[in-house]
């Protein structure tokens, strides 16, 4: 919706500055979600979300199996 509201801004013939502070963000972040969802309908961009936080939990539970098979292999491992 910020996405949308900054173009808006903008189009009126805003400055950046100016937009950024009415959205009460940095230019940075706006750069990052304009790179990051521009051209991406609402959907699109909460099934990116969707898909992203799904992938954070698969790389939690990756890291934990890792670890326990480290752990068995030192527990099995002659001293």
């Amino acid at each position: 919706m910020k996405l949308r509201e900054a173009d808006r801004l903008l189009s009126a013939g805003r400055s950046i500055g100016q937009v950024v502070q009415t959205l009460e963000v940095s230019e940075a972040t706006l750069h990052r979600w304009r790179n990051q969802y521009g051209g991406m309908k609402a959907s699109e961009a909460k099934r990116l979300k969707e898909l992203e936080q799904q992938n954070t939990r698969l790389k939690k539970l990756l890291a934990e199996r890792d670890l326990d098979i480290d752990i068995l292999k030192a527990a099995l491992a002659p001293n």
